[in-house]
């Protein structure tokens, strides 16, 4: 059954994504994730249909690496697991 999952992708960088590799994001597959930048933290919140929480996380994490990034870590909401079960 396939859901609604949220999450925010926190990237490895430390520097500004340029609007090429923003581009890059949305071309990898990455349209359904919002792109922020504050104080050297880059972050995309994704909200994605997916059959479970941890396969639209790792699609997303995949699709950041073709685009050229790296997560540095994943932040999800504690009533996404309330939803996911």
């Amino acid at each position: 059954m396939t859901g609604t999952h949220e999450f925010c992708l926190v990237l490895a960088t430390r520097e500004h994504l340029t609007d090429a590799d923003c581009n890059r994001l949305y071309e990898a597959g990455l349209d359904d994730g919002t792109i922020s930048s504050s104080e050297g933290v880059t972050r995309i919140d994704v909200v994605r249909d997916a059959d479970s929480l941890e396969s639209a996380v790792r699609e997303a994490i995949g699709q950041v690496s073709v685009a050229g990034q790296a997560v540095a870590r994943v932040e999800i909401e504690a009533g996404q697991f309330a939803r996911a079960s």
